[in-house]
Parts: structure tokens; C-alpha cells; sequence
């Protein structure tokens, strides 16, 4: 009945609910390639405190090789240096990945690094 209820809702509101099969790499599925990279920002509280390190995240690149706005955090940083890790990550964009030389869905990880200059 709630599956049910959440399909009417989801139709009532324009709402398109996708659920494609999301993949991982190997077994056949090739990675994406990076075709344009946006490197992180600073912001001014982590460089004044001299925060640096990595931040990890986990995305999906779509067939359209964007990045799904689903980000998630596996390995945090710092609040607003994770936060300037997403933006930028939601600005890269992909040659996809394929399964059977058809672009698909591709989970990936991503690592990105916050270096104060010397």
C-alpha cells in the first residue's frame, strides 16, 4: 500500500522517479573519464585556521556524463571544505562510462585535496 501511495504522490507532484540500475566498475563496466575537472575553493575560515587534507566523496556519473546531484560524504574534512568539495564536483563532467558500449550509470569515488601554499 505505501509503495502504492508514494507512486500516486510521485505523479501527483511532476516527479519523476528513476530507478535505473546504478553500476560499478569492472565485470565489464568501464570507468568514466574526466573531461572537464573544477578544482575546489578555500574558504576563508578553513585557510585562516590552515585546515588541509582530503576530502572523499561518492557520486554517480549519468549517462549524460554529469554528476547525479546525490553526493555523499565518505570521508569529511571539514564542514565547509566538504561542502566546497561537492560544489566543485557537481561541476566536472564525464566521457560516461559503458556496459556493453552503452553509456550507463557508474558509481565512483572521488578524492579531493585541500593544500595551503608554502
Amino acid at each position: 500500500m505505501k509503495l502504492a501511495l508514494v507512486g500516486v504522490l510521485t505523479a501527483m507532484l511532476g516527479v519523476t522517479a528513476t530507478l535505473q540500475q546504478v553500476y560499478e566498475p569492472g565485470n565489464g563496466v568501464t570507468l568514466p573519464t574526466i573531461v572537464k575537472e573544477v578544482k575546489p575553493q578555500y574558504t576563508s575560515r578553513a585557510r585562516d585556521m590552515k585546515i588541509q587534507g582530503s576530502v572523499l566523496l561518492g557520486a554517480v556519473v549519468l549517462e549524460n556524463g554529469h554528476i547525479d546531484n546525490a553526493v555523499e560524504i565518505l570521508k569529511s574534512l571539514d564542514k565547509d571544505l566538504d561542502e566546497q568539495a561537492i560544489i566543485a564536483l557537481k561541476q566536472w563532467e564525464f566521457k560516461p562510462g559503458t556496459r556493453q558500449g552503452k553509456p550507463v550509470p557508474v558509481r565512483i569515488s572521488v578524492e579531493l585535496t585541500f593544500t595551503l601554499p608554502r
